[in-house]
C-alpha cells in the first residue's frame, strides 16, 4: 500500500513525496517536543493532527493544480487557474479553522503550527535532498 501511494504521489510531482515526508517529520518533532508543555494534551495532539492533515492536503492540491493547469490550459491560462485555486485552498483552510474553533476540535494555534509544516518542509527540502544524496553516495 505504501509503495502504491508513493508511486501515485510521484506521478503528480516528483518532489511531492519528499514534501509530504518532511511535513510528517516536522509534525513528529513538534508533537514530541510540544506535548510535554501542553496543558491539554488531547487538544494539542488533535490540533496538530488537523494542521498536518491540512498541510498535506494543501501540498497534494498544489501539485495537482500545477500539473492540470499547465497540461490543460497551457502557460497562458495556467496563471489565472492557479490563482483561483489558491484562493479556494485558503478558503478551505479558513473553514477548517472555523469548524475547529466552533466545536473545540483541537487547539487552533497548534493547528496553525501544523499547517506551517508545509512551509518548513518546502524550505528544508533542498537541504534534505543534499543530505540524502550525500548519504547515498557514501553507501
Amino acid at each position: 500500500m505504501v509503495s502504491r501511494t508513493k508511486i501515485m504521489l510521484r506521478r503528480l510531482n516528483s518532489a511531492l513525496p519528499g514534501l509530504v515526508l518532511g511535513i510528517l517529520v516536522y509534525g513528529a518533532a513538534v508533537e514530541l517536543i510540544g506535548v510535554w508543555f501542553a496543558e491539554d494534551r488531547l487538544r494539542y495532539t488533535t490540533g496538530l493532527a488537523i494542521g498536518l492533515a491540512v498541510a498535506i492536503g494543501m501540498a497534494i492540491h498544489m501539485a495537482m493544480i500545477l500539473q492540470d493547469a499547465v497540461d490543460v490550459y497551457g502557460m497562458s491560462g495556467a496563471q489565472r487557474r492557479i490563482v483561483a485555486k489558491s484562493v479556494l485552498r485558503y478558503l478551505v483552510v479558513v473553514i477548517v479553522f472555523f469548524v475547529m474553533m466552533r466545536w473545540e476540535l483541537g487547539n487552533p494555534i497548534v493547528a496553525f503550527i501544523g499547517v506551517l509544516g508545509l512551509k518548513v518542509s518546502a524550505y528544508l527540502q533542498p537541504f534534505a535532498h543534499k543530505v540524502i544524496s550525500h548519504w547515498r553516495s557514501r553507501h
